[in-house]
Order: C-alpha cells, then sequence, then structure tokens
C-alpha cells in the first residue's frame, strides 16, 4: 500500500508541476532540492508514473555511492509499500536486486558507465536523474556527458535531470542546453552554530595523516554536545581509520549513555540499515563520513559535530602514486552537514574549528577531474569513441598533463592502440569494472595464476584492506581468506563477481598453476604497478623503477625482501620517501617481467655529481634501479661532450682556469655589455653556458674528463667572444682599459668587480689631477678609491676637483701627524705627484 501521507509530507511535491513542464518543453532540468525535501525518492516514482497520473516509463537513478544507492531504493520501496526487488530495484558492483516489474532502479555511476558502454540507447529507459551533482564525482560528470551525447545523436526523447542539494545551477544549466532550473525549498528547521575549536593548535592534516589531538578534541566535543542537547548526534570525519579512532576515545554505552554507530562505505549493510532505520530507544552517536552529508537520512539526529575535514583524490603523476588526501572541507560541505541537524526540528552544529577560520576555507570542493588519476576516465572516453574527451561536455576539462599520462598507462597497459583509439583488450578491460591497471592485472595475471587466484588478489587491491591485517599483502590474502569480518565477505563476493567477469578463455588456469600464493600475490601486483616495482637499497629502504625511495615501517616483516611491488604507498609533504603501506614479495625475474616495458640496456656517459668528473659506463636498467654495469673504454665523442657540458653547468665555470688577467678581461666584458650593449658580449654564467661553442669550441671536442676543462684558460677563450668583426674589439683598451696610468707615472689596475669601476691609488699619486677619468665613451666616471700612505682608504670620490676643494683639508688634518714622511701640501692642485716619501710638509 501506498504510503501518501509520508509522499505528501515531501517538499519537493510542490514544484512537480514546475519539473514535469521543463522536461516536457527541454527534455532537461537540473533540480535543486536541499535534503529532505524528496528529490531522491519522490521525484523518481513520478516520473516512472508510479504515483501521480503520470505515464508509465522506465527511470534509472544514478547515485555517487553504493550506500547511498541501496538507501535510496529501500526508501521509495518502502514509499511504495513493497520488498526492494519489485517495482523498485538496485544494482550496485557485486549486488542487484532487481525484478520483472521494476521500474525505477537505482544504480551507482559507475555501474551507469558500463551500461552506456554496452547500450549506449538505453533501450527502454524513459529518464534518467543524476542525483548529487553537487560533489563533483568523475564517473557522474562523464555519466553526464556520455547522456548529452545519447540524447544529441541516438535518443532526444530521453529525459535527463541534474538534482543536487547545493550545486553550480548556472554551470549545469548551460551544460544541459540551457535546461530550465527549478528549485524547491525546504522545510527545514533553524540549525544553531556553536564554534568549538581546539583550545591548543593541532597539526594540519597531510596525506591521510590527522593530528591524534583533533581527533580528542572530537571526542570531546561530541561528550559536550550530548550533555548540552537532546536527541541524537551525527559527527561528521574524514575516513574509517579516524571513526574507527574516535569510536575507541568515546567508549561503549555504559560510559557514554548513547549507543555509537559507524556509518562509511565499507560498513555492513546491516550496520547502515539499522543507522537509516532510526533509534529503536536510547540516544545515538553516528560518526559518519562525507556519505552522510546529503545522500543518506538519518533519522533522529538533532545535534551534528563537524570534525571540519574531508577526503579528496589526488595524483603524483611523476612517482606514479594516487591516494586519497585529507583536505579542510569546503563552506558548500559545511552548510550539507549542519543541515542535518535540522532535519526534523531545531538542531545545532557544533564545529571543531574558528570563525575566523571559517571564512578561509574553499566555497566548494574540488572537481574530481582536476585533481584526481584520469586513466579510468581515458578508458571510459576511448571506449565511447573520444580518445581526448576533445567532444564530451564536461563542466571543467581534463588537465592536459593528467590525461597525457592517463594515454602512458593505456598504451602500457595494450587498451590503446598508438593513435589513442581503444583496442579489444581495451574494450575487455573496461567492461571487468576495476581500475584499467587491476583490469591489465587480472587478465595477465589469470593466465599466469589462474583466473581465481588473479580475482582474489585484485580485490584486495580494489579495496585494499584494514591496516591491521598489515602491510604484507601475501599475508592479508590469507587473513582475508580466513575472516569472517565484514572485510572479508566484501572480498569474497568481489572476487568471484571478477572471477565470473573474466572471458572463458582467460578464466581457464594457466602455466602458473603450480606457483605459491605468495608468488601470485607479488606477480599480480607488480603488473598491476609495474613502476612500483622497487629493489631493496638498505634496511627498509627500497628504490621503486619510477624513481621514487620507498621505505617500510620498522616492525615490517618485508623489510629484508631484496625486491618488493609496492601496491598501496603514499609521500607525506615533508618525507624524501614514500611510505609502502601494504606491497609483496617478488623476485628479479618478476620485476623483470611485469616492468619490461621499462627495460633499457645502453651506454651511459654522465657527469657524476659523486665523483664530480664523466663517468662512461654500460649499463642494464630497469627504470630508474640499476641492474647491472661494466666501465664503457670508448665512449662517443658526443655523449662526452653532453656531459662535460652538464658538469659546467652543474659546477659553474670555476671548472676552468681563471688567471687574474681572464678573470679581469670577463669583468671587463660584463661592464661594457652593461653599459654599452651589443656588440659587447653577455659573459654572465647563464649566457655563456647557453652557447659554448662560440667560445670553448673544439677544445670541448677534445676534452675527455674534468682534468682537461681545468686545463683550459678561461681568459684566453673569452677572447674569442670580442666584436671582432665589427672592429670595436680594438677599442677594449680605450673603452675599459685594464689599467690607468695617473700622474705619478704609476699603471694602476681598475677593479671592474662592482657596479663602478673602481682606481684605488694612494692620494700622494693624483696631486694635480683636476678631472676624474671617465670610462665606456665617457659614459661611466671611475670611483676614485684615495688610499693613506698604508695603503688604507682615506676618501672615496668621483669628482677629483671637488675633493681638492672641499675634501683634503680633512684627510690632511687627519694624515699628516700620522705620516709626517709624506707630503701634504696646502695646494695639492700645483703640487709635484709622487710614489716616494719625500718628507713632510
Amino acid at each position: 500500500m501506498i504510503r501518501d501521507d509520508a509522499l505528501a509530507q515531501l517538499p519537493v511535491r510542490s514544484v512537480l508541476p514546475s519539473l514535469r513542464e521543463a522536461l516536457d518543453t527541454h527534455g532537461a532540468a537540473v533540480l535543486c532540492a536541499p535534503p529532505g525535501t524528496g528529490k531522491t525518492t519522490l521525484v523518481p516514482l513520478v516520473l516512472a508514473g508510479l504515483t501521480g497520473d503520470g505515464p508509465r516509463q522506465r527511470v534509472v537513478v544514478a547515485e555517487p555511492r553504493r550506500i547511498a544507492a541501496r538507501a535510496a531504493a529501500r526508501r521509495m520501496a518502502w514509499l511504495l509499500g513493497e520488498d526492494v526487488g519489485e517495482r523498485v530495484g538496485f544494482t550496485v558492483r557485486g549486488e542487484r536486486r532487481v525484478g520483472p516489474r521494476t521500474v525505477v532502479e537505482v544504480v551507482t555511476t559507475g555501474v551507469l558507465l558500463q551500461r552506456l558502454q554496452r547500450d549506449p540507447e538505453l533501450a527502454g529507459v524513459g529518464a534518467v536523474v543524476l542525483d548529487e551533482c553537487h560533489e563533483r564525482h568523475l564517473d557522474a560528470d562523464t555519466a553526464a556527458a556520455f547522456l548529452l551525447d545519447v540524447r544529441a545523436a541516438l535518443r532526444p526523447e530521453l529525459r535527463l535531470v541534474a538534482a543536487s542539494a547545493t550545486t553550480d545551477a548556472e554551470g549545469w544549466a548551460r551544460l544541459l542546453g540551457d535546461a530550465p532550473v527549478v528549485t524547491a525549498e525546504s522545510v527545514s528547521h533553524p540549525v544553531e552554530v556553536v564554534w568549538a575549536p581546539p583550545e591548543r593548535p593541532v597539526r594540519p592534516p597531510h596525506g591521510m595523516r590527522v593530528d591524534p589531538a583533533l581527533l580528542e578534541h572530537v571526542a570531546a566535543v561530541v561528550r559536550r554536545a550530548l550533555r548540552e542537547r537532546e536527541g541524537d548526534v551525527l559527527c561528521f570525519l574524514p575516513g574509517v581509520g579516524e571513526i574507527a579512532r574516535v569510536a575507541g576515545r568515546l567508549g561503549g554505552r555504559e560510559a557514554l549513555g548513547a549507543e555509537v554507530l559507524q556509518v562509511h562505505g565499507r560498513a555492513p549493510a546491516a550496520v547502515q540499515d539499522a543507522v537509516l532505520a532510526g533509534s529503536s530507544g536510547g540516544r545515538r552517536v553516528v560518526l559518519a563520513t562525507s556519505v552522510a552529508e546529503s545522500s543518506l537520512t538519518v533519522p533522529g539526529v538533532r545535534v551534528v559535530v563537524d570534525a571540519g575535514l574531508a577526503r579528496e583524490p589526488r595524483t603524483d603523476h611523476a612517482r606514479g602514486l594516487s591516494a586519497l588526501t585529507t583536505v579542510r572541507a569546503s563552506r558548500a560541505a559545511g552548510r550539507q552537514r549542519a543541515g542535518r541537524a535540522g532535519r526534523e526540528a531545531p538542531g545545532a552544529v557544533y564545529r571543531c574549528w574558528s570563525e575566523a577560520d571559517d571564512v578561509r576555507l574553499p566555497g566548494f570542493p574540488a572537481a574530481e577531474i582536476l585533481v584526481a588519476d584520469l586513466t579510468a576516465f581515458a578508458l571510459q572516453a576511448a571506449c565511447w569513441g573520444d580518445p581526448g574527451a576533445s567532444g564530451l561536455a564536461l563542466l571543467d576539462p581534463p588537465p592536459a598533463g593528467a590525461m597525457a599520462a592517463a594515454r602512458e598507462v593505456l598504451a602500457a597497459t595494450g587498451a590503446v592502440a598508438a593513435d589513442g583509439r581503444v583496442t579489444d583488450r581495451g574494450r575487455r578491460m573496461a567492461r571487468l569494472g576495476v581500475h584499467p591497471r587491476l583490469a591489465r592485472a587480472l587478465l595477465d595475471g589469470a593466465a599466469e595464476a589462474g583466473a581465481r587466484r588473479a580475482a582474489e588478489v585484485v580485490a584486495l587491491l580494489s579495496e585494499e584492506p584494514p591496516r591491521e591485517y598489515g602491510d604484507d599483502l601475501a599475508a592479508a590474502w590469507r587473513t582475508a581468506r580466513r575472516g569472517g569480518d565484514a572485510y572479508g565477505a566484501r572480498w569474497r563476493t568481489e572476487a568471484r563477481r571478477l572471477e565470473g567477469a573474466l572471458p572463458g578463455s582467460e578464466a581457464a588456469p594457466g602455466s602458473g598453476g603450480e606457483l605459491p600464493d605468495d608468488a601470485v600475490a607479488g606477480l599480480v601486483t607488480a603488473l598491476a604497478y609495474p613502476e612500483r616495482v622497487a629493489r631493496l637499497r638498505g634496511e627498509g629502504a627500497y628504490l621503486m623503477v619510477s624513481g621514487t625511495g620507498a621505505q617500510l615501517g620498522d616492525g615490517s616483516r618485508l623489510r629484508s625482501a631484496p625486491w618488493l611491488a609496492v601496491a598501496v604507498a603514499d609521500r607525506p609533504v615533508t618525507a624524501a620517501s614514500a611510505r609502502v603501506l601494504l606491497g609483496a614479495v617478488i623476485d628479479e625475474d618478476t620485476a623483470r617481467a611485469a616492468a619490461g616495458a621499462l627495460h633499457a640496456e645502453g651506454e651511459e656517459v654522465r657527469w657524476s655529481e659523486e665523483r664530480r668528473d664523466v663517468v662512461a659506463r654500460r649499463v642494464e636498467r630497469l627504470g630508474a634501479v640499476e641492474l647491472a654495469s661494466r666501465p664503457l673504454p670508448e665512449p662517443g665523442p658526443g655523449l662526452v661532450r653532453a656531459a662535460l657540458e652538464d658538469g659546467l653547468r652543474r659546477e659553474g665555470l670555476g671548472l676552468l682556469r681563471w688567471t687574474a688577467d681572464g678573470a679581469g678581461l670577463r669583468q671587463r666584458l660584463a661592464f661594457l655589455h652593461r653599459e654599452l650593449g651589443e656588440p659587447w658580449p653577455d659573459v654572465s654564467d647563464a649566457a655563456l653556458l647557453e652557447r659554448p661553442d662560440d667560445w670553448i669550441g673544439w677544445e670541448l671536442e677534445r676534452a675527455r674528463r674534468r682534468a682537461d676543462l681545468e686545463r683550459l684558460d678561461g681568459g684566453r677563450l673569452l677572447e674569442r667572444l670580442l666584436p671582432w668583426a665589427s672592429g670595436d674589439a680594438a677599442r677594449l683598451e680605450e673603452l675599459a682599459p685594464e689599467r690607468i696610468q695617473v700622474p705619478s707615472g704609476s699603471r694602476i689596475r681598475v677593479d671592474y668587480s662592482g657596479g663602478q669601476p673602481v682606481l684605488a691609488v694612494k692620494l700622494q699619486e693624483l696631486f694635480g689631477w683636476q678631472e676624474t677619468p671617465r670610462l665606456a665613451g665617457g659614459r661611466v666616471p671611475v670611483l676614485v678609491h684615495l688610499l693613506s700612505p698604508a695603503g688604507r682608504p682615506a676618501a672615496v670620490t668621483a669628482d677629483l676637483a671637488s675633493f681638492w676643494r672641499d675634501g683634503y683639508r680633512a684627510v690632511r688634518a687627519e694624515l699628516r701627524g700620522r705620516y709626517p714622511r709624506h707630503p701634504w701640501p696646502e695646494d695639492p692642485s700645483s703640487a709635484a705627484p709622487t710614489r716616494r716619501a719625500t718628507g713632510g710638509h
């Protein structure tokens, strides 16, 4: 029996006429409706004609998460007074509850993508609802782009609704061809905001790590909320690990006075159902990840405690590492979370940060397409017939660098041809419903070790085991086989699905049926992540073939393995090496086979920073890992020259021999280039290293090692850069003389090392000299450093006439008593210059 009373209370009912009109006239609409309005449950039932007077048609509802898909189907079935699998069903990876009478089917966006690839027309489907668009998951963005292609080319009558609690409505409307925006208002209750920052500063999150002090504070805020408020408490935390740690700090029902429940994507279905069914008596504390932000309704909640953190994917393409990372949750997420406290009555949200910090939070979460690994997306696009994704209607285009890295992975695994088009193998990989790396490992691993064992290892890699299983993948495999926990149950279901998804010819056991389980675990992992094959280089320290260092934990049983296949690793911001979280032991033969595309052998002539000289060897490598080497007696001249040029760049031009005259010439040329420009050459390090042929020339061709460079006279080589062709080289001594003759007859060297040429000379040698010398064709006056008879600075001037007139008296008064044997005339302008002491005046 249909529960009309419950349906009548859903606020979205008021905008259903507008939604129908938008779909009738445009075929697409954007539905903005806050949580609790019925957008996820009532709208699909109305579109399918199961309530109201509309025509009967099949409706597919796409949710971003399995837990949300199951919950939405159960809620709709309850509203119809039926069991799931009758007129409302769901399909998620590894579970399908659909019957012959099913009209509304709730699926994950990943399942929808698989269905679109198999049947682009979506035969028999009248409408598709893309729920929770604001979360900007990559699968949802991709599904929307594919559906728009379907509407444009195959099924213009297919209706499309982009539904969200809070979204970029204008952006989605433009994407859907200027579709109308229909907005439903919620009947929400006021939510009081309580700012509850920690008393002492906590370390910001990095990688997957969250400061334990923050988790202790969150537990304390939950206890405070229970004391101060009525009703159940919903606490948002970034991940499963943090939920477990906060649960441990809260204690059990006896200590807390409330039941503690944990809700996340890995929670058993029975626990999820219990949370969503509401309390049967007594208070509850529900610790949840972001799955509870908008996709699920948790009855009885009056208080929200928000840790202010979320998990987003990040990819380090240079190191081949992809992982979730902990970030500050956006303000939009904060609003969504707070709204959970006001669904049924007035409530409160305790935010574990300050009001001042709130204004610095990002406005919205990052779109996954901008930050995630795009390998699976690139394979989907290639299977769709658009390898570059250039023709897809997307809110944000995929970054070029991430797409290039994705195409490299697909080419290496045989999923795409040289022109980027999908191969038959690539289509088989896409149908397996796992990341392309894992699909490759499943196909090739099944041929080596049999379908069942390959599928079991890939199932471990697709949802990594709990941390308590340890970092040894083979040991974790054995634990999962024995275990009766929720992870073990999910793992067995996924392994059976993967084994069944293999084509018959690839599911048959191969010649590796005799391989021990440990070897199979390592082989399949290495096939999935060939660039993470790593060789031991120290106690617990490894070098991956990608060039990234990797470190095992102190208590790891893997520490002595000569070779590892790294399954899961992260790289903390301040760490020099990645931290291995899960790996498997392999041997060198497996490493060579799995990472064969990275194998190279050839001449290696390079500048060694350790030896500070040219090193020439024949080297065999697996990526960055050196397998073997031997000296190369006759390296090619071109390779040697390139190595020497690299040495000059790394160590600088000090590798050459610089006499005082040579260094002086370089300074004079630098002065003329600065003051006059062309044709005087730029002799900075950067300019000289950019054109070594112009001045080192054939000497660089003949050099073979560091010692040969050290014998080259830098000053002599620089003479080749003088402007001989224009004739200006002959004016070098005129424009920037090496020495200047002063009135005493001495030829004093000019110092060009500073910003202005300096002439340092004893004061008595300049008697009678009125005009300060000017260089660079009269542009730049020399800065004269007047020295005492002992050679110490007495005065500095660029205007000798002014000094004799105004400054000399003070210098004479100070120094003539100290140096009585040297002349100190009253009128220096008419006195005879001298280099010697001739008696005082």
